[in-house]
């Protein structure tokens, strides 16, 4: 049997197991939510790591705690962010809404390994929880490792992404390729004009994103209870702020209203939106991959992804694109997230918003899946993927749509004569015009020219 010890809490004694760090009222909420055994990620957990650390200084700042306790905490805090052992962490997400089992499980997490180092007594809620609350302490971490997660994570993924497409394009922006429009055949494109317009994508998807940091930076910390600020010191929130941005190198201020903060999720509602941006132009350009590469012999063929693993369990020689796959399944998954943000973005009663485990969650999650789609796209997909030259110089010869660019010559009804003859006949447009129409080869041979038809001479 696991060996416990007995812990106290204003509730009364229960048993903890005697190798957690947690205690009485950690215990309470892992007997109490049992719907599921997920537990929040772990950048969310450091994040509120940090804000207790910087909780402490500022609070050691205004004399309210001895430098001994401050000096513990700050210890515990450090050791615990570089080597986070989630087993300590083990609060569902599908808590009370305000997540106060997760800010106590932290509490209290620090305050005995900060007991165990100093010596001390160091209680959870009279000096690691001090001038603090759930209900603003939840919502910058929310804030905060959504930052983070921005900076360290998604911004580098998106722009080795960019470069990816970039350097790409110079290898290959020259080839032109048969246009598509509704799948269907249209006018040509160079590789550099679709490789463009990924680009382009991806840069307003970022554009997007980083509009949200300013609104994320605007810290909930320092409302406490309902937004008052009740038990917390004047100076408080500001000293938190500026510490915080220390550790962290965000440049991080206090809430203009900390009413907003509690009892909304609108920052994190903005930034799910510009997420879901961002997956979207992902599943274009996964989708794009995927056409461009079907085949070999059926499909557009038009490039050849790598191979990556054998695509099938009973067809021999089979390849798969098995990474815009597994990118378009994230995608669509960040879809989710989004959905569930906004139905938790929707319940803040009064001055709480009460589905904050539940936005941290989604949150982080969609930010992860993007940053890892974006990293994939980049070095499986786009860096190595091969163009069959010969096979799009065949049918872009043989595109009827070529024919457009003759209409100011010969008006649209004879060029769409031209066009299904050449279908019909399988032969080239310029050859069935040659025939049909006054016009020179030289002059078709100009007119009809797909480099020139781009736009790109």
């Amino acid at each position: 049997m696991m060996s416990t010890r007995t812990e106290r809490d204003s509730m009364g004694e229960l048993q903890v197991p005697s190798s957690a760090l947690y205690q009485a009222q950690t215990q309470r909420a892992v007997q109490n939510f049992q719907i599921s055994s997920k537990t929040l990620p772990l950048g969310f957990i450091q994040a509120l790591l940090q804000i207790k650390h910087a909780a402490a200084r500022a609070n050691q700042q205004l004399g309210l705690l001895s430098k001994t306790q401050a000096d513990a905490i700050c210890q515990a805090a450090t050791q615990l962010l570089k080597d986070t052992d989630l087993a300590q962490f083990p609060v569902s997400v599908y808590q009370t809404g305000s997540g106060t089992s997760s800010n106590m499980n932290v509490n209290e997490v620090l305050a005995t390994l900060a007991s165990q180092l100093s010596g001390d007594s160091i209680h959870p809620n009279d000096q690691v929880n001090l001038g603090q609350s759930s209900n603003d302490t939840i919502p910058t971490a929310i804030q905060l490792s959504s930052l983070l997660a921005l900076e360290q994570h998604l911004f580098p993924a998106l722009q080795s992404l960019q470069e990816a497409i970039n350097t790409k394009s110079a290898e290959i922006g020259h080839i032109v390729k048969t246009g598509r429009t509704h799948l269907m055949d249209a006018m040509p494109v160079t590789f550099a004009q679709v490789l463009g317009g990924w680009h382009s994508q991806l840069s307003h998807a970022q554009t997007q994103l980083q509009l949200q940091v300013p609104l994320l930076s605007q810290l909930a910390q320092g409302g406490t209870a309902v937004g008052s600020g009740i038990n917390a010191h004047k100076d408080f929130a500001a000293l938190f702020a500026k510490q915080l941005s220390l550790q962290t190198g965000l440049s991080l201020t206090p809430s203009s209203n900390f009413f907003f903060n509690l009892s909304s999720q609108d920052g994190a509602l903005a930034l799910s939106g510009a997420l879901k941006t961002l997956a979207a132009a992902l599943l274009k350009i996964a989708n794009d991959l995927r056409w461009m590469n079907s085949g070999p012999l059926a499909g557009l063929s038009e490039i050849s992804l790598a191979a990556l693993q054998p695509g099938s369990s009973i067809m021999p020689g089979k390849v798969n694109p098995v990474i815009p796959e597994a990118v378009a399944m994230a995608s669509v998954q960040v879809f989710a997230c989004d959905t569930a943000i906004s139905m938790a973005a929707q319940s803040g009663n009064f001055e709480l918003n009460v589905m904050l485990p539940l936005v941290a969650d989604n949150v982080l999650e969609a930010i992860s899946l993007l940053s890892g789609s974006c990293q994939a796209l980049a070095t499986q997909a786009i860096a190595d993927f091969t163009v069959n030259e010969q096979h799009i110089a065949q049918t872009v010869a043989k595109n009827p749509i070529l024919v457009t660019a003759l209409n100011s010559k010969i008006g649209y009804d004879q060029a769409a004569a031209i066009a299904k003859q050449a279908y019909q006949q399988q032969r080239s447009i310029i050859d069935v015009a040659a025939e049909l129409t006054e016009l020179s080869r030289d002059e078709l041979k100009e007119l009809l020219d797909p480099k020139q038809l781009t736009g790109e001479s």
